[in-house]
C-alpha cells in the first residue's frame, strides 16, 4: 500500500471485494486478505501494508492482467503489485 491508504481503501473496497467474490464464485479463489499494519484484528487507523490474493489463473499473464485491473490498483491504494506463481503442497 501507499502511505495513508486507509481512506482510499475504504472508498473502493466494495468494488475490490466484488471482484474477488467473482473468483470465489468461479471456484478459483484459494485465499484473500489484507496485511494489517499492526498485529491486531482491528488495525484501525494504522491501516494496511498490502493484500494477498492466491487464486487460480490459466497463466501468469492472465494473473498479472487481473491484478493490474484491480480497483485498489486503479485508485492508487497499491504502490506496487507482485504476481508470482505458487506451487501448492499442502493441504
Amino acid at each position: 500500500d501507499v502511505a495513508n491508504s486507509l481512506k482510499l481503501r475504504e472508498r473502493v473496497r466494495p468494488s475490490h471485494l466484488e471482484r474477488a467474490k467473482q473468483l470465489l464464485d468461479q471456484g478459483r479463489l484459494v485465499f484473500a486478505g489484507p496485511h494489517p499494519a499492526v498485529d491486531d484484528d482491528l488495525s484501525g487507523e494504522a491501516g494496511f501494508t498490502g493484500s494477498l490474493i492466491i487464486a487460480e489463473f490459466s497463466c501468469l499473464e492472465d494473473a498479472e492482467d487481473w491484478a493490474n485491473s484491480d480497483p485498489y490498483k486503479e485508485a492508487g491504494v497499491y504502490a506496487t503489485i507482485h504476481v508470482k506463481p505458487v506451487k501448492q503442497v499442502l493441504p
